[in-house]
């Protein structure tokens, strides 16, 4: 898998993330994706062939392996990787999104009117539920597998040695396991990786929801948000006919010909 070209596309997230959130991105790269190019993919690159039973009745290796190993690490940990970085993707979709509807938006209403989004990629509205969604994703994608992971492998351990009495085999066969040792640190390291992102997860959850509160609450009673677009500026504009409304200064009187006055402003 040419995992570069994974790196690229998500290499525009930062832009978009908190600061929580280029952490877990940072961790990802330096210490799950790179550890599993680099390292673990040629740890278990021999995992089939260099394991031994000790009989030699055809096909009992075989089963005993498919017994100890439904599923490779290897494999499972490609596939956790990529859904738990798609998510992150989704957010980049939105932003994409949100500029092309923009630039739609002044195509047909002219370069002086107003905007749609004072900033596409600040985190409100719509584009705040999917960066929460995403976060909620990615944490329940790394719990769902760490149960997976633990599932197969109690404890996360490989033991050196397994006992398989399953047919073909003619009697309980000792079948040994290559590098076990070696295989148990990755295994740990990856677990722990994967437990640091999920709590990365859960603050950048927090402090998102707790920030959203906190405007909500300092926000006063019936407070209008700005308007960026060509009618709510057509609005303020019309609701200055009311200035002079309480003050104290007159608003100037029309000569005795209205319509000579309307000529002469209209100019």
């Amino acid at each position: 898998m040419n995992w570069g070209l994974f790196e690229a596309l998500l290499s525009g997230v930062n832009k978009y993330s908190t600061a929580f959130g280029r952490i877990w991105l940072s961790l990802v790269f330096i210490f799950r994706v790179l550890v599993y190019v680099v390292t673990a993919e040629r740890v278990w690159s021999d995992d089939h062939k260099d394991f031994d039973c000790n009989t030699l009745q055809p096909g009992c290796s075989n089963v005993c392996f498919d017994q100890f190993f439904p599923v490779s690490h290897v494999r499972l940990w490609a596939l956790q990787l990529i859904l738990v970085t798609c998510p992150s993707l989704l957010v980049v979709m939105h932003v994409a999104y949100r500029k092309a509807k923009e630039k739609k938006h002044r195509e047909a209403a002219g370069e002086g009117c107003g905007r749609l989004y004072l900033d596409p990629g600040k985190k409100r509205g719509g584009l705040w539920w999917t960066y929460v969604f995403s976060l909620v994703f990615k944490a329940g994608i790394d719990v769902t597998f760490l149960y997976v992971f633990h599932s197969f492998y109690p404890r996360y351990i490989l033991p050196p040695v397994v006992k398989c009495h399953l047919a073909p085999c003619p009697n309980t066969v000792d079948c040994f396991i290559a590098k076990p040792s070696e295989k148990n640190i990755f295994t740990v390291f990856m677990v722990v990786t994967a437990v640091v992102c999920i709590l990365l997860n859960l603050v950048e959850l927090s402090y998102l929801v707790s920030k959203r509160c906190r405007e909500r609450l300092a926000a006063p009673v019936g407070h209008v948000p700005d308007c960026v677009t060509a009618s709510c500026k057509q609005n303020d504009l019309l609701s200055g006919d009311l200035i002079f409304l309480g003050s104290d200064v007159h608003p100037p009187l029309l000569p005795d010909g209205p319509r000579d006055y309307v000529k002469k402003t209209a100019v």
